[in-house]
């Protein structure tokens, strides 16, 4: 008999954690799904049971450090988890002169930065241990330099893209691989707020299957789509004045 396969998912409720939660539904597995609001997640825990995988849930959030550790470590005890996906992470988006206050940057930080640690730091022993595991962080084109349009998005995402870049060859002799997905521009409620076009915009349901392509072969960078990879690669790799210069004329996000 195959081993249900277990995999944590962050922020599960909406855009790609849904989209990948719904996705990686099937009978051989085993689901641990997180999201804030609990009527959504009561839907997609419906939703992946109908499609015969085995779910449990928590509406914990990824900032409560003690509470989320908990819950990370009594799930592993009981499932023994096999690819975390720290997902879950939020925008905010805005320039400091418009409209972005200390707060909401604080915010974003806790949520994409010390979400993430509080996701996979409580499972690195455990899966150092067992000679396996696989962690998977959500970075963001955005988190190939910052951007003066979100400053705070684009430098938590600089962060995890750190993090994972980090982790990778520091895990590797012990069996425990890690990658790191840069997505373009998807439409997600996150997005849906942008008033500006948005070059290369891909629907959720495509992101989802390009990411989970690249999880089931533990691709070290799941970077799409291509032609956003080039320019924000390109944007990180040029001389400063040059690249600030072109973000100059970035578009800004509205402020929420």
């Amino acid at each position: 008999m195959t081993k249900s396969r277990v995999i944590l998912i962050t922020g599960a409720t909406s855009g790609i954690g849904h989209a990948l939660a719904a996705l990686y539904a099937a009978p051989d597995m085993t689901l641990l799904l997180t999201g804030r609001n609990a009527e959504r997640l009561a839907a997609i825990e419906k939703l992946c049971k109908d499609k015969g995988a085995a779910v449990a849930t928590t509406a914990l959030s990824v900032t409560d450090r003690a509470a989320f550790e908990k819950q990370i470590l009594d799930w592993d005890d009981t499932y023994k988890i096999d690819v975390a996906v720290a997902n879950a992470g939020v925008s905010g988006g805005t320039s400091m002169d418009a409209g972005q206050t200390e707060a909401q940057l604080r915010e974003i930080f806790d949520i994409n930065l010390m979400g993430t640690f509080n996701t996979v730091n409580p499972l690195i022993p455990r899966f150092q241990a067992r000679k396996a595991g696989h962690i998977v962080l959500m970075s963001s084109m955005a988190g190939f330099r910052g951007m003066p349009n979100a400053p705070a998005y684009s430098t938590s995402k600089v962060a995890v893209r750190a993090y994972g870049d980090a982790l990778r060859p520091l895990l590797k002799k012990d069996g425990v691989a890690v990658s790191t997905i840069f997505p373009g521009f998807i439409k997600t409620p996150m997005t849906d707020v942008n008033t500006f076009k948005m070059p290369f915009l891909m629907d959720v349901d495509t992101a989802a299957e390009i990411i989970k392509r690249g999880i089931d072969s533990k691709k070290a960078a799941i970077a799409f789509p291509w032609q956003m990879h080039i320019i924000c690669w390109l944007l990180g790799v040029l001389p400063r004045p040059l690249g600030d210069w072109i973000l100059s004329f970035a578009p800004q996000k509205p402020s929420r």
